[in-house]
């Protein structure tokens, strides 16, 4: 009889395991979900607010790699920024981001330096800032293009 009752125990704790591995797919498969918890306004040339968008905030290395990596699903005006130390070229890429974006180099003085519109999903291809830069701030793909964000516009952080 002992044998009957290990047999089903190890047989239980097998289903077990299976059934916590699936609920952990399920949820990897809807992806992270960000707190948005800061604003930004993009400015246009006679200071006015052109549009604002809600951010998700990097300010740490472990922020800043993991970005929007596994970010399935951008609400419209939601976005992320990211904050360095220094005012410096800045190399980007899409590894692990399932999603569309622009991508917005902004110098330490708030000028919007460099914008990559709609850079590719899962691309490894660095995108690149050209110029010293601060800040980055990733939106959606066509966010810039709809709000007629431009390069040499001014942020507010």
């Amino acid at each position: 009889m002992l044998p009957v009752a290990i047999i089903a125990a190890i047989l239980l704790s097998g289903c077990s395991q299976a059934q916590k591995k699936s609920n952990t797919k399920n949820t990897n498969d809807s992806g992270r979900t960000l707190e948005f918890v800061r604003s930004v306004s993009f400015l246009s040339a006679s200071g006015d607010t052109a549009s604002t968008v809600q951010v998700a905030v990097a300010d740490d290395d472990t922020e800043r790699n993991q970005g929007l990596m596994d970010v399935r699903d951008l609400p419209e005006s939601k976005g992320m920024l990211f904050i360095f130390e220094n005012n410096e070229p800045r190399s980007f890429w899409m590894a692990n981001t399932p999603l569309s974006l622009d991508i917005i180099f902004v110098n330490n003085e708030g000028e919007i330096v460099r914008i990559h519109h709609s850079a590719q999903p899962f691309s490894e291809k660095n995108v690149k800032s050209d110029k010293p830069a601060k800040y980055v701030i990733e939106t959606n793909a066509g966010y810039c293009i709809s709000n007629d964000i431009q390069e040499g516009m001014n942020v507010s952080l």
